[in-house]
């Protein structure tokens, strides 16, 4: 008997969907308009993220080569490198002070 039986649903599945999208008309979407502050809390909250994950261990405070990698890598896309020179520049200062050390 094999597959065959499924050939008519997919058949009719492929014609309907097809029907569906050609006979579809695009809504016209509001645009969304950020009221308040609220608008800037992400980018708040993300180099508050980065700085306690990059200066934290454990409990305390710590200054150690994720710092200085953090500090390159900013250096760098302020520069405007391309993304990943930006990572790889991160990685390559953080790898080296810690072999380094």
């Amino acid at each position: 008997m094999g597959f065959a039986w499924l050939w008519p649903g997919r058949r009719a599945a492929a014609i309907s969907w097809a029907l569906l999208t050609a006979t579809r008309t695009p809504r016209a979407r509001p645009a969304l308009v950020a009221v308040g502050p609220a608008h800037e809390l992400p980018a708040a909250l993300l180099p508050a993220l980065i700085a306690v994950q990059t200066l934290s261990t454990d409990d305390r405070w710590v200054v150690d080569a994720r710092a200085a990698g953090v500090g390159a890598a900013i250096v760098a896309a302020w520069r405007r490198a391309p993304f990943p020179v930006v990572i790889l520049l991160g990685a390559a200062v953080t790898a080296g002070l810690r072999a380094a050390a």
